[in-house]
Protein backbone atom coordinates (compact mmCIF):
# COMPACT_ATOMS: atom_id res chain seq x y z
CA UNK A 1 0.00 0.00 0.00
CA UNK A 2 1.53 3.21 -1.64
CA UNK A 3 2.45 5.26 1.68
CA UNK A 4 1.27 3.24 4.34
CA UNK A 5 5.08 1.66 6.54
CA UNK A 6 6.02 0.23 9.54
CA UNK A 7 5.97 3.78 12.16
CA UNK A 8 3.72 5.67 10.50
CA UNK A 9 0.65 7.65 13.01
CA UNK A 10 -1.94 9.29 13.14
CA UNK A 11 -4.10 11.04 15.64
CA UNK A 12 -7.66 12.32 15.58
CA UNK A 13 -9.27 14.07 18.75
CA UNK A 14 -12.85 15.20 19.70
CA UNK A 15 -14.86 16.58 23.11
CA UNK A 16 -17.81 14.63 23.83
CA UNK A 17 -20.50 16.08 24.61
CA UNK A 18 -24.52 15.37 25.97
CA UNK A 19 -25.07 15.71 22.54
CA UNK A 20 -22.88 13.03 21.21
CA UNK A 21 -24.52 10.79 24.54
CA UNK A 22 -27.80 11.53 23.39
CA UNK A 23 -27.51 10.72 19.28
CA UNK A 24 -25.85 7.64 20.37
CA UNK A 25 -28.28 6.37 22.04
CA UNK A 26 -30.68 7.20 19.41
CA UNK A 27 -29.02 5.54 17.00
CA UNK A 28 -27.59 2.64 19.26
CA UNK A 29 -30.88 2.04 21.50
CA UNK A 30 -27.85 2.43 24.90
CA UNK A 31 -29.73 4.21 27.09
CA UNK A 32 -27.65 3.27 30.59
CA UNK A 33 -28.99 5.14 33.33
CA UNK A 34 -24.28 5.43 33.56
CA UNK A 35 -24.94 7.66 30.27
CA UNK A 36 -28.24 9.44 31.32
CA UNK A 37 -29.13 9.70 35.19
CA UNK A 38 -26.81 11.61 37.39
CA UNK A 39 -28.11 10.21 40.61
CA UNK A 40 -27.44 6.42 39.69
CA UNK A 41 -24.15 7.51 38.26
CA UNK A 42 -22.99 9.34 41.06
CA UNK A 43 -23.68 6.17 43.15
CA UNK A 44 -21.13 4.04 40.95
CA UNK A 45 -16.99 3.97 40.83
CA UNK A 46 -17.31 6.33 38.12
CA UNK A 47 -19.14 8.74 40.56
CA UNK A 48 -20.53 10.86 37.28
CA UNK A 49 -22.24 10.58 33.93
CA UNK A 50 -19.79 8.46 31.46
CA UNK A 51 -19.98 8.38 27.59
CA UNK A 52 -20.93 5.30 25.93
CA UNK A 53 -17.97 2.88 25.04
CA UNK A 54 -19.20 2.95 21.28
CA UNK A 55 -18.15 7.00 21.31
CA UNK A 56 -14.84 6.56 22.23
CA UNK A 57 -14.18 3.17 19.49
CA UNK A 58 -15.96 5.30 17.38
CA UNK A 59 -13.22 7.63 17.28
CA UNK A 60 -10.80 4.75 16.26
CA UNK A 61 -13.37 4.14 13.38
CA UNK A 62 -13.13 7.78 11.87
CA UNK A 63 -9.43 7.77 12.18
CA UNK A 64 -8.87 4.04 10.08
CA UNK A 65 -11.49 5.44 7.51
CA UNK A 66 -10.29 9.16 7.28
CA UNK A 67 -6.86 9.87 8.44
CA UNK A 68 -4.86 6.04 8.18
CA UNK A 69 -4.71 3.61 6.83
CA UNK A 70 -7.49 5.83 5.21
CA UNK A 71 -10.54 6.02 2.74
CA UNK A 72 -11.63 2.50 2.00
CA UNK A 73 -10.25 0.91 5.44
CA UNK A 74 -12.32 -1.29 7.18
CA UNK A 75 -11.45 -3.02 10.46
CA UNK A 76 -11.06 -7.20 10.23
CA UNK A 77 -10.03 -7.56 14.35
CA UNK A 78 -9.76 -5.57 17.14
CA UNK A 79 -8.54 -6.41 20.30
CA UNK A 80 -8.52 -3.62 23.37
CA UNK A 81 -9.35 -3.30 26.01
CA UNK A 82 -11.13 0.21 28.23
CA UNK A 83 -8.89 1.05 30.83
CA UNK A 84 -10.27 4.13 32.14
CA UNK A 85 -14.00 6.33 31.50
CA UNK A 86 -14.98 8.67 29.95
CA UNK A 87 -17.11 11.78 31.27
CA UNK A 88 -19.34 14.13 29.18
CA UNK A 89 -17.25 16.74 28.39
CA UNK A 90 -14.12 14.75 27.99
CA UNK A 91 -11.95 15.81 25.01
CA UNK A 92 -10.45 12.80 23.65
CA UNK A 93 -7.60 11.99 21.29
CA UNK A 94 -6.62 8.44 19.25
CA UNK A 95 -3.61 7.69 18.02
CA UNK A 96 -2.72 4.11 15.63
CA UNK A 97 0.73 3.46 15.00
CA UNK A 98 1.25 0.53 11.93
CA UNK A 99 2.88 -2.21 13.15
CA UNK A 100 2.66 -4.30 10.09
CA UNK A 101 2.01 -3.96 7.04
CA UNK A 102 1.20 -7.26 5.29
CA UNK A 103 3.50 -8.00 1.99
CA UNK A 104 1.07 -9.27 -0.59
CA UNK A 105 -2.45 -7.71 0.52
CA UNK A 106 -3.81 -4.29 1.47
CA UNK A 107 -3.68 -5.29 5.20
CA UNK A 108 -2.12 -3.27 8.21
CA UNK A 109 -2.34 -4.01 11.82
CA UNK A 110 -2.38 -1.00 13.89
CA UNK A 111 -1.50 -0.29 17.99
CA UNK A 112 -4.15 1.99 19.07
CA UNK A 113 -4.80 4.16 22.18
CA UNK A 114 -7.25 6.29 23.28
CA UNK A 115 -6.11 9.35 25.84
CA UNK A 116 -8.27 11.37 27.51
CA UNK A 117 -7.22 15.60 27.91
CA UNK A 118 -5.40 14.72 31.07
CA UNK A 119 -3.21 11.77 29.80
CA UNK A 120 -4.82 9.15 31.21
CA UNK A 121 -5.15 5.85 28.85
CA UNK A 122 -8.95 5.05 28.06
CA UNK A 123 -8.50 2.34 25.66
CA UNK A 124 -5.66 0.59 24.58
CA UNK A 125 -5.22 -2.35 22.25
CA UNK A 126 -4.64 -3.54 18.46
CA UNK A 127 -6.54 -3.98 15.11
CA UNK A 128 -5.89 -5.54 11.72
CA UNK A 129 -7.11 -3.43 8.90
CA UNK A 130 -7.91 -3.86 5.07
CA UNK A 131 -8.11 -0.93 2.34
CA UNK A 132 -10.00 -1.50 -0.43
CA UNK A 133 -8.07 0.44 -3.01
CA UNK A 134 -10.01 1.96 -5.49
CA UNK A 135 -9.03 4.44 -8.41
CA UNK A 136 -10.36 8.30 -8.65
CA UNK A 137 -12.35 8.63 -12.12
CA UNK A 138 -13.00 11.98 -13.48
CA UNK A 139 -16.70 12.42 -14.47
Amino acid sequence: MQGIKVGLKATRSIRLTKDHVQSFAELSGDYNPLHFDEAFASQTKFGRLVVQGGLTTGLLHALVAMDMPGPGTVFLSQNWKFTAPVFIGDTISAEAEVLKVHETKPVTQLGVVVKRQDGEVVLEGEAWCYTFLHKITSH
